[in-house]
């Protein structure tokens, strides 16, 4: 069942690690999602913290989900929203957004923990233009499916009999799931693509072992029958592949390489606009 293991790269966000595992190169996407970073858990000592400072996007909609700490989110459309374990704060860029999301000055002042993912999701081409939209759930809004054995949280789309109110623009699932030692958890092959990441501990599946830090992209059709050897943390997504090919550069993501290169010539002149409550900085078109 398993079509190809992924293990993570590390990757320097200017001074802040994470480990990057889509896109891969063998395996850019898995359903319409294109990019997975996974950041901590890292300690910050009173005084430090995380700035992504202003910067764009087209062509996707993004999610911070957090396990630990908080961050900040600010964008152009005025939106101002903490995000904090559980949550999500679902920002479709659509024709094109602008975003920033950095530790509060509370936060910083006492030091903190951080731990979570970041993940595109690529909007099918009848959506790549649609206009940016910002929208925060609280952690309580999320289907908790709770089992003998397992707790999963239906982040985003329908999956372990479950419905997330997170709106999305094609049929996707994500979901976080912990696994008891000793317990087992099947899959449906209710969507052509699916894959799972390992956050903590280790997954059994088809007769090999994923460790911690490693993602599994499964072959399409039947169920997948995971279990766990001791306490595992994992998220599973997927979903339907999109129809077209998608480019990406940077944090632009679309269908069309000219579009791309509009997007590149917008955010040097100025045309995404400014991040209320975060005017004096942002992060200048890459040379290269």
């Amino acid at each position: 069942m398993i079509e190809m293991r992924i293990a993570p790269r590390q990757r320097d966000l200017g001074g802040f690690s994470v480990r990057r595992i889509l896109p891969y190169a063998q395996h850019r996407m898995v359903g319409p999602f294109i990019f997975l970073d996974h950041m901590g858990p890292a300690e910050f000592a009173p005084g430090q913290g995380i700035d992504v400072r202003p910067h764009p996007h087209i062509g996707l909609s993004t999610v911070t989900y957090l396990f630990e700490g908080e961050l900040y989110h600010r964008d152009t459309l005025g939106s101002a929203e903490n995000i904090t374990p559980g949550a999500v704060n679902w920002m479709t860029a659509g024709r094109g957004i602008a975003h920033s999301e950095r530790t509060d000055p509370a936060t910083r002042a006492r030091g903190h923990r951080i731990h979570g993912l970041q993940i595109w999701v690529a909007l099918p081409k009848e959506s790549e233009e649609v206009a940016p939209e910002f929208t925060h759930y609280p952690a309580t809004a999320l289907p908790l499916v709770e089992r003998d054995g397992y707790r999963i949280r239906v982040i985003a789309g329908a999956a372990f009999g479950a419905t997330s109110p997170v709106k999305t623009h094609s049929p996707l699932f994500y979901a976080d799931v912990t696994l008891d030692a000793g317990a087992s958890l099947d899959i449906a092959a209710d969507y052509t693509e699916r894959a799972l990441y390992v956050i903590d501990g280790e997954i059994e599946c088809d007769g090999e072992r994923i460790p911690s830090g490693e993602m599994a992209v499964f072959q399409p059709g039947g169920t997948l029958k995971l279990h766990a050897p001791v306490q595992t943390h994992l998220v599973v997504l997927g979903g339907e592949p999109l129809a077209e090919r998608r480019f990406i550069w940077w944090n632009f993501v679309s269908s069309s390489e000219a579009r791309i290169d509009e997007a590149k010539r917008a955010w040097k002149s100025g045309a995404f606009g400014i991040v209320p409550g975060d005017e004096t900085e942002f992060i200048p078109l890459p040379e290269k």
